[in-house]
């Protein structure tokens, strides 16, 4: 979830409310230093590196890692004839990094009140080769500070079916709870039928829990997925598989599960070719 997008306190779709009197803007951004040191790498080398990262929160999108221009490499940007205009944030500037136009930009007539951004740069996160925080590499976007996982076992028995067929059937299952989403229930491989799954191509990316491998069921494409090598702060979901409940029939104590706010994540696309999400 994070702050500002997947159903957060600040996205257009928030789960929950603000109790006040008064309605909010319907735009709030929201910037924090991030505390953390964050490293950018382009064609092979550094051409980044600060510990004085602005994280901004926009709703709807992503968080926005803004570096300090004197911790960005002198030769790094060139500037493009082309500006644009941030509804928020004033006149946008782009640069082109290397080869790769539109690669960075700045925000070069802040108001006021958002002046913390000024004399700062983004990169594009895909433009980049990748972006680290001490010696880990980050995945997909910059980690959100505010963006929760909690992992539970429990006795419930789940079940899963297939045009009637059961095809998953275990009475331990792992739930995992992730800020703004709905819960996840996650299966034991020993207890899913021998062939049901079929892998297919395409990893897509999460910050918090590492490459997702995906697998059709019986005609139904991409009806579950993996972290077959979660990272180590999710461990307890690694190898395990969880079914989506709009491509396949899923049971939880015999009540059939449909999707729910926030199951439905907003669609990013299969990521590039990452093989190694941490180093």
């Amino acid at each position: 979830m994070g702050l500002s997008w997947q159903q957060g306190p600040l996205d257009g779709g928030a789960v929950g409310r603000f109790l006040t009197p008064e309605p909010l803007p319907e735009r709030l951004l929201y910037a924090e230093r991030l505390r953390r040191r964050m490293r950018v790498q382009y064609a092979g080398e550094w051409i980044a590196d600060s510990e004085d990262v602005i994280l901004l929160h926009e709703p709807g999108r992503y968080p926005v890692a803004y570096f300090p221009l004197a911790d960005v490499r002198a030769d790094v940007l060139t500037e493009a004839p082309r500006q644009t205009r941030h509804k928020d944030l004033g006149t946008t500037t782009w640069y082109t990094v290397g080869t790769t136009d539109r690669a960075a930009w700045q925000h070069v007539d802040l108001p006021a009140y958002a002046d913390e951004l000024a004399g700062r740069v983004a990169f594009a996160w895909r433009a980049m080769d990748a972006f680290y925080e001490e010696d880990d590499r980050i995945l997909g976007h910059a980690a959100d500070q505010y963006h929760r996982i909690d992992i539970r076992n429990t006795s419930r028995r789940l079940e899963v079916r297939v045009g009637g067929r059961v095809v998953a059937s275990t009475e331990r299952p792992v739930v995992l709870y992730e800020s703004g989403f709905a819960p996840r229930w996650y299966v034991p491989r020993s207890d899913i039928v021998d062939g049901a799954l079929k892998a297919v191509e395409g990893q897509t990316f999460c910050p918090y829990k590492g490459m997702a491998s995906y697998y059709d069921i019986e005609g139904a494409e991409r009806a579950a997925w993996s972290y077959e090598d979660a990272y180590d702060e999710v461990g307890r979901v690694r190898d395990l598989v969880s079914f989506e409940a709009d491509k396949v029939e899923v049971f939880l104590d015999g009540v059939q599960q449909h999707l729910e706010p926030g199951q439905q994540v907003r669609p990013h696309g299969i990521d590039r070719d990452i093989t190694d999400g941490k180093h």
